[in-house]
């Protein structure tokens, strides 16, 4: 079975967004996961981690490194 993800990262990606983030965040607390949506101590902090994620799943590339996959 073949695998869809990475994608070729285009120059511009205007579907990566915090938007998608924060959509990510709430499905996440809709499955009883720890809420991101209010501001908290550590909050920016669990986003960019999501953020981050997210880019490495989709794109291939391990962002805490600065290691492309």
């Amino acid at each position: 079975m073949s695998r869809r993800f990475p994608v070729t990262r285009p120059a511009d990606d205007a579907r990566f967004t915090f938007g998608l983030v924060l959509d990510v965040a709430r499905v996440l607390a809709e499955h009883g996961y720890p809420s991101m949506a209010e501001s908290y101590d550590g909050c920016g902090g669990d986003l960019l981690a999501l953020q981050q994620v997210l880019f490495s799943l989709i794109y291939g590339t391990d962002v805490s490194e600065g290691h492309l996959s």
